[in-house]
């Protein structure tokens, strides 16, 4: 152990290390938080989501969700009742497999795919459809990218 007494300059030395190693801290997880590779997996999922839909490819659907995906939409009626309608992967899926929205009109089939923000293995994503928007969250799961909930809101009729 040193004799020599602890004076201003061990101060701030120990006091730039500390913010340094503070200011590290909070720049490490922004730096580690996207790459053009996630990015580029983040989009094809969601493409693979809204695409399979459209041409009622329900392995393409399947690979894009994780199988306990949540898909939900909140409706109400005429006289103010709330209620909030969900699918499953599994319903989803089947759904795609019996057609899905292979009868929408090609002009109408909208997939439009805007990544929102991705921290690390979370990523949020919108998808502008033809009649509806879906909120995708979507997380790296077991090394690959995949949706685990849709939020969805139809679009108002013109």
């Amino acid at each position: 152990m040193s004799n020599k007494p602890f004076t201003t300059s061990h101060m701030k030395t120990s006091s730039l290390a500390a913010s340094a190693f503070f200011i590290s801290c909070l720049i490490a997880p922004a730096a580690s938080a996207q790459t053009q590779a996630d990015s580029a997996a983040i989009r094809q999922t969601a493409l693979d989501y809204i695409q399979g839909w459209y041409t009622a490819d329900a392995t393409r659907m399947e690979r894009a969700l994780h199988p306990e995906l949540a898909k939900r939409i909140v409706r109400s009626d005429s006289l103010g009742n709330y209620r909030l309608d969900q699918q499953s992967a599994m319903t989803l899926v089947t759904n795609t497999r019996n057609g899905g929205g292979n009868q929408t009109p090609q002009a109408d089939r909208h997939d439009d795919v805007r990544i929102l923000d991705i921290y690390r293995n979370a990523a949020s994503v919108r998808v502008d459809a033809s009649n509806w928007v879906d909120y995708l969250q979507v997380a790296k799961w077991r090394g690959r990218w995949v949706i685990v909930n849709v939020l969805w809101e139809l679009k108002p009729k013109t």
